[in-house]
């Protein structure tokens, strides 16, 4: 069964010296708000993080395939679901919906975050249930240009052939001095940030693309996995920091009917809900380094009426609602 909720979901990211997300328009340099000089990082970033760990952690798994993969043409994935679909060449009274529907039990990502798959045969177009924004950082960061030094060289690169023997290039390297043997690259980091990324996620939308409970456990577990699959020179130290702040909408309303409704439509706007949590840098802290320099806190008291908060603190722990997790040492009540 689709999922029969509205959720929002919000956690914080802990970069340090790192590469969050690279602006490949400015020589790679991480992504800033040029009037604040806030970090941020792409929704598409972090959905590429997502469709990564489901594609290492569901190997073979039906419906947990990926329809954005690296270096793959999506024409190739969109004529798959057609022939799945029974309808490859066929004059169906509506191919583009069978094949939209098809690709949406084949594939996670097109399930959960929606493609655009008229291009080529044509499977129209699918509008996910969960959406991720910017991840925004807490402060502003500062980016820095490293210089590094490379201990080695790759001389004689101009041979395409590939036919060059291990003793040419033995002796192309005795001739060649010392220095010329070195060489020098850049790397583009920043000291650190804390970075919040809020999500959303539709009932009405899942009802139209199946996408269910499990698929929303299995979301879950990959953000709060995603960074430690994706370890890199450039990424440095990227962590969720934070447990997964879950919102769900349950309703009020005594007729079941009527708070079925309501748990799908939502009981409170998704802004107020994010502002009952607070993170803010320590007074005494001037240039933060560390998620430990900030406090939080989390207004538990004014979570609206039919809407429950829950706290993920790892991909496989159960969600905590309504309260604290026992261990949580960062996040603390105020119900003030």
């Amino acid at each position: 069964m689709a999922l029969q909720n509205r959720y929002e979901f919000m956690y914080y990211v802990a970069c340090t010296n790192a590469n969050p997300n690279g602006d490949p328009d400015m020589g790679n340099m991480p992504r800033i708000d040029p009037q604040t000089m806030q970090g941020f990082i792409t929704d598409v970033a972090t959905k590429r993080r997502i469709r990564n760990y489901i594609e290492i952690a569901y190997p073979g798994v039906p419906g947990m395939g990926i329809f954005v993969q690296k270096a793959v043409n999506l024409n190739k994935q969109i004529a798959l679901a057609k022939r799945e679909a029974g309808i490859e060449g066929a004059k169906e009274k509506n191919p583009v919906y069978a094949a939209r529907k098809k690709a949406c039990e084949l594939f996670y990502d097109v399930r959960t975050f929606g493609a655009v798959m008229s291009t080529g045969p044509n499977a129209g177009q699918v509008r996910g249930p969960v959406q991720i924004a910017f991840g925004k950082s807490l402060d502003s960061v500062l980016p820095l240009d490293v210089s590094i030094t490379r201990m080695a060289a790759a001389l004689g690169g101009n041979d395409k052939s590939g036919k060059k023997t291990y003793e040419e290039y033995e002796e192309e390297e005795q001739k060649t001095s010392e220095d010329e043997l070195r060489t020098m690259g850049r790397k583009q980091i920043i000291p650190f940030g804390l970075y919040e990324v809020r999500g959303f996620i539709s009932a009405n939308l899942a009802a139209e693309t199946g996408f269910d409970e499990t698929d929303l456990n299995a979301l879950f577990e990959a953000i709060l996995n995603m960074y430690e699959h994706d370890r890199s020179a450039s990424k440095g130290e990227m962590d969720v920091v934070s447990p997964l702040i879950l919102f769900k909408h349950v309703g009020t309303d005594t007729d079941e009917t009527q708070r079925v409704r309501q748990a799908k439509l939502g009981c409170a706007p998704a802004q107020r809900l994010f502002e009952l949590v607070q993170v803010r840098k320590k007074p005494e802290v001037t240039a933060p380094r560390s998620y430990l320099d900030y406090t939080a806190s989390v207004e538990l008291s004014k979570v609206p009426n039919g809407v429950e908060i829950g706290f993920k603190r790892d991909a496989f722990s159960p969600i905590v609602w309504n309260a604290l997790p026992e261990d949580e040492n960062w996040f603390t009540a105020n119900n003030g």
